[in-house]
């Protein structure tokens, strides 16, 4: 089911998760909140080029939204996505955001998307993805705890802290209590800071 965020931004509704991919209350927003400002904007300040590892590819928007900051701003982006359960092409086309491109690569192949962004999605699991390359940007976009529980423990986040270099940055709109314990439990420092329209915090952590 499509629906329209209060930001003019569509979503969709996964009867798999019982979830909307982003916030009702303004998908670009919380993405451009998330994980661009708190994200991507402070991997450019921190390292010469980003490596970001993408925890749930959904719509795509994540994507989208970095390669176009990656094209503005002039810096290269290495961008990897993992997606177990890739949306149907039928919902794709109804989104009012131009992710075509994403959807439509090969898995498993480096796509350049333009002069400073690559990109590469692979239809598996966190917990079974291996990586040669390490990353120095998580953006952790799975669906919520109460619908994905076995994403958000210190397991999870133990998995991804050993495919980060030192210094690394994950960043996520769930600041639940529990989720900040399993991220400093797996090594990270946790921040908390002001969120999108209805979201009181989100979180950046650094591992540390």
């Amino acid at each position: 089911m499509i629906k329209l965020t209060a930001d003019g931004t569509t979503t969709i509704y996964s009867e798999c998760f019982n979830q909307y991919y982003h916030s009702i209350f303004g998908a670009r927003l919380e993405a451009e909140k998330v994980f661009i400002e708190l994200g991507l904007e402070y991997a450019f300040e921190n390292f010469k080029e980003v490596n970001i590892l993408e925890m749930g590819f959904g719509t795509g928007l994540n994507a989208l939204l970095t390669s176009q900051m990656a094209e503005q701003q002039k810096r290269q982006v290495n961008y990897t996505t993992l997606e177990a359960f890739p949306m149907k092409e039928g919902l794709i086309a109804e989104l009012n955001f131009d992710s075509k491109v994403f959807h439509q690569a090969e898995w498993e192949v480096w796509t350049l998307v333009n002069k400073y962004f690559r990109f590469v999605k692979h239809k598996v699991a966190v917990e079974r993805f291996e990586s040669q390359s390490k990353f120095n940007l998580v953006y952790f976009d799975a669906f919520a705890p109460s619908s994905q529980p076995e994403l958000w423990t210190t397991e999870i986040f133990q998995r991804i802290a050993d495919l980060m270099e030192k210094d690394g940055i994950l960043v996520t709109y769930c600041s639940k209590s529990y989720v900040q314990r399993n991220l400093r439990a797996a090594g990270f420092t946790v921040e908390k800071h002001p969120g999108p329209p209805r979201k009181r915090e989100v979180l950046r952590a650094i591992l540390k």
